[in-house]
């Protein structure tokens, strides 16, 4: 880049400010043009929990499927059969960043009508190690979210036993337009 380009540049993207919290998150889908989905406000308060956890051995594989999920639908999430729309990366971060997040993170992804999401936790040697600590909290915190519907251990290409897929229930937004969609049909 040469004197004038640097310039450019910067004039270009002098009022621009950085998004906080977002270093660890890829956004796989463009955003949406469709008008704004009613969203509970952004102020809600962090409520996954901290303190004591229970490890899971690095032998179980994580799953949960919320009551009333379909075994078929689980099934699609577990084989990686959903487009993933975003994922959150992990990696060798403190557990309260990781807490952090993950609260974000979700949030974000309801608000923008997401629905399969993975999640980078990393592979540990040991039961103790930190990549199965912050595993084990995935497994307790994923849970406290009503928005998940359910979570497993994602397929090889994806990171493995080393990240999770994340399935979210549909917004109310998204019902109305399946609705919509399957009403024309059926005209």
């Amino acid at each position: 880049m040469n004197l004038d380009d640097e310039d450019l540049f910067r004039d270009a993207m002098g009022d621009v400010t950085p998004l906080k919290d977002c270093a660890n998150t890829q956004w796989l889908r463009a955003p949406s043009t469709k008008a704004p989905r009613a969203v509970p406000p952004e102020s809600e308060e962090n409520f996954l929990t901290r303190g004591f956890l229970e490890i899971v051995p690095l032998t179980s594989p994580l799953e949960y499927r919320a009551e009333g999920l379909q075994q078929g639908v689980a099934d699609k999430v577990r084989l990686g059969k959903y487009p993933l729309e975003a994922s959150l990366n992990l990696l060798r971060q403190p557990v309260e960043t990781c807490r952090q997040s993950l609260f974000s993170f979700i949030q974000e992804a309801r608000r923008q009508g997401l629905r399969n999401l993975l999640i980078i936790h990393g592979k540990g040697r040991d039961d103790e190690s930190h990549a199965n600590i912050v595993r084990s909290y995935l497994a307790r915190w994923l849970q406290q979210f009503d928005e998940v519907q359910s979570f497993c251990t994602a397929q090889p290409q994806h990171g493995g036993a080393g990240a999770l897929y994340v399935s979210l229930r549909k917004t109310e937004q998204a019902r109305l337009d399946n609705r919509e969609r399957h009403a024309k049909r059926s005209r």
